[in-house]
């Protein structure tokens, strides 16, 4: 779908295209892309938007400056659990031409209008707007990692109470969607470098540029600092997995050894052999007395020993 939206009073979608304004293109069509390529001679960048894969880059063809940058975006698996992706979004730019196209679904950009109508914006356009678009980027990819952060929270109470595969999952799945935010993030800081030496002789927002660099660093710092967190406490469940696995075998060596003592009494006590007890009648009870002392003696040397401590 092709969509213009003209910049008074925040973004607001206008019939046809003017100078200045933003094209915003969702999921187009091949007969889309010809409108597009047709009207505004754009590259042939469709194979490269549409794969999710697509790392950010900056690039020129054509008089075309084309922005590869990484957007976070949040769905939901078949059991209803929360994931979190990062997905490709390209930027057009050339003289008055702004297009985006976005071939995968998220809250960035509908967000991002929804924001300049409450501040009211009246001059938004060319790389001043790429850079916004960078900037609501990283807000968003800070909303989903505070998400993150209280699913590390409420998975790690869970545990604590029982360890349990289903969480240890989680904790995996969520340890993957910080390292997909964190590569994402180091590839838009790429961006941004590139843009900056670029933007130096061209029109733009410095103060705007160094804002949205420190809200990237600061969402990657954020994601690098969960991750570690993350990481130190898959290391202490696999500790604890370890030293209850270790007392679990600790407690079946000791009664198997506990269990061997009477096998080895009634072993001596039926061999075919005389022993002076095999015709009284207190051969049995008295096999049975011996077995439990022996036993009780050799649970308390095990008790006592270092070996099983």
């Amino acid at each position: 779908m092709i969509s213009y939206w003209k910049c008074k009073d925040g973004f607001r979608e206008i019939h046809q295209w003017k100078s200045g304004c933003w094209v915003k293109v969702s999921n187009p069509t091949a007969e889309e892309l010809a409108v597009l390529k047709e009207r505004f001679a754009v590259p042939d960048f469709t194979h490269d938007a549409e794969d999710i894969e697509e790392r950010p880059r900056v690039d020129h063809e054509n008089n075309w400056m084309l922005v590869f940058i990484r957007i976070p975006n949040r769905s939901l698996d078949e059991d209803g659990e929360t994931m979190f992706t990062t997905a490709p979004m390209a930027v057009l730019i050339r003289d008055d031409v702004f297009i985006t196209v976005n071939y995968f679904e998220n809250e960035v950009l509908d967000d991002f209008i929804s924001w300049s109508q409450r501040r009211h914006l009246n001059s938004c356009k060319g790389y001043d707007l790429l850079l916004s678009l960078m900037l609501s980027t990283s807000v968003w990819y800070l909303k989903y990692l505070k998400q993150m952060n209280t699913m590390m929270s409420a998975a790690e109470e869970r545990l604590e109470q029982k360890m349990d595969n289903d969480e240890l999952m989680r904790t995996m799945g969520l340890s993957k969607f910080l390292i997909y935010f964190i590569t994402s993030l180091k590839g838009n800081m790429t961006v941004l470098a590139r843009l900056k030496k670029r933007l130096r002789t061209l029109p733009h927002d410095e103060d705007l540029f160094e804002d949205v660099e420190i809200e990237t660093q600061q969402a990657l710092d954020t994601a690098s600092i969960y991750n570690d967190i993350l990481e130190r406490q898959q290391e202490t469940y696999s500790s604890v997995i370890g030293n209850n696995l270790n007392r679990i075998m600790k407690t079946l060596t000791v009664v198997t050894i506990l269990l061997m003592i009477p096998t080895v009494v009634a072993g001596y006590y039926g061999m075919n052999v005389p022993n002076g007890l095999e015709t009284r009648w207190v051969g049995f009870p008295l096999a049975v007395i011996i077995s439990l002392l022996l036993m009780a003696i050799g649970y308390v040397f095990i008790r006592h020993s270092k070996f099983f401590k």
